[in-house]
């Protein structure tokens, strides 16, 4: 019999909390090293040291931040994208039954924390791009938590919690692809549209080799990059692209050039890109300004649109949804498992700083705020859902309602 790899699904839930931990560590040490005396200065130099060629004009001369930020984090998108295929085409989200209710949790966990990050920051001008900050949840992280939490957390948890995180990744990218991309370079994106529909000839005439749609992705990327658009939506772009065996009930085939790209990418989006990614982009000056300013409406209204906005639209959804007879609710999971579940969806953290980012590119004061909001809003996320799932009550007849 052919040999079938592990699948990276079940790899993903239940060994990211390596990621998350790898992940943690970074931000922890751009802290450090940002507040210590000695290594300030070193963590502010070494983020913005300039290296390798000119790529755009309008972006300028390369940095360690922009390579990460615009280079490596299209391969994670890149991972995203696969993702989101494969659940749709051969997964959990293959028929619309199953995906009912994880587009509907989302979609109300996309729209809610925007609604609540706009209503606290209305008080102050200039404020309102910043709207997606608190929508997008970090899958790495959530994921992580529970896999932390062991059998205490069910797996029809894990497996609701990825689906509502692949979709939210989908809408995520559409809001970069749609708001955060100014003064587009037509020329570029004509050129970026016929190298989509070469590499999308291909999977037509069944070319299975991976080298060809790896070198279009390059090709995707460096000219997504010269149009204007941002250039890590080139990654998921180039995963819909990859050929995908079908395999019902045994999505694990060797043969599947979408299955072998993502064993081979997801190990070094997890445990390399994503931690360079958060140690680059956490590194907030803890002084007694920036702690002062942690309640000043921007942190404030992204802390709030991640702490209260998500689990009140992810879980809210999901209730509304079961009492209106639309969907049921995870099996062998009760409404406090749930609601716990909900409140990890507060964790931002990747997708959220990477948002805030775009949103004030030429206000490095905003963005050091927004960090801060999204580090408070995720902590306490990750600190209450995980308490929540700890030491909740498993189901039984008593704890099987929410009236």
């Amino acid at each position: 019999m052919m040999h079938r790899p592990a699948s990276a699904l079940r790899d993903f839930l239940s060994g990211e909390a390596g990621g998350a931990m790898l992940l943690i560590v970074a931000a922890g040490l751009a802290i450090l090293f940002a507040n210590l005396p000695g290594t300030s200065h070193l963590y502010h130099d070494l983020v913005h040291l300039e290296f390798g060629p000119t790529l755009s004009p309008k972006l300028g001369p390369m940095t360690a931040h922009l390579w990460i930020n615009d280079g490596l984090m299209a391969i994670f998108f890149l991972v995203v994208g696969l993702e989101i295929k494969r659940e749709f085409l051969d997964g959990g989200l293959s028929t619309w039954d199953r995906r009912r209710l994880p587009i509907l949790a989302a979609g109300a966990g996309m729209v809610v924390p925007a609604l609540v990050y706009l209503a606290t920051t209305n008080v102050q001008p200039g404020l309102s791009d910043g709207w997606a900050i608190p929508a997008a949840t970090d899958i790495a992280f959530a994921i992580g938590v529970l896999a932390l939490l062991g059998k205490r957390a069910p797996a029809s948890l894990k497996l609701f919690l990825t689906a509502v995180a692949i979709v939210d990744d989908m809408g995520a990218v559409a809001i970069i692809a749609l708001f955060y991309t100014k003064g587009l370079d037509l020329a570029a994106l004509v050129a970026a549209a016929g190298v989509l529909a070469a590499m999308y000839g291909l999977n037509r005439a069944g070319i299975r080799t991976l080298a060809p749609y790896l070198i279009g992705f390059v090709l995707l990327w460096y000219l997504t990059l010269l149009s204007g658009v941002h250039a890590t939506v080139a990654g998921v772009l180039a995963a819909m692209t990859v050929p995908i065996r079908r395999t019902p009930g045994a999505p694990d085939a060797a043969d599947s050039p979408l299955h072998r790209l993502e064993h081979v990418v997801h190990p070094w989006s997890a445990y390399v890109i994503v931690p360079l990614f958060g140690f680059v982009n956490s590194g907030l000056v803890l002084n007694a300004e920036m702690l002062g300013a942690l309640f000043s409406p921007l942190p404030l209204g992204v802390t709030l649109g991640l702490f209260l906005g998500k689990q009140i639209g992810v879980f809210g959804a999901i209730w509304a949804a079961v009492r209106l007879g639309m969907a049921e609710r995870p099996s062998g999971a009760n409404w406090a498992q749930v609601y716990g579940m909900a409140m990890l969806c507060g964790i931002g953290f990747t997708m959220s700083l990477f948002i805030g980012a775009l949103a004030f590119p030429d206000q490095p004061q905003l963005v050091e705020e927004a960090k801060g909001g999204v580090l408070m809003g995720s902590l306490l996320s990750a600190l209450a859902g995980f308490a929540l799932l700890r030491w909740v009550a498993p189901r039984s007849r008593h704890s099987d309602h929410l009236r």
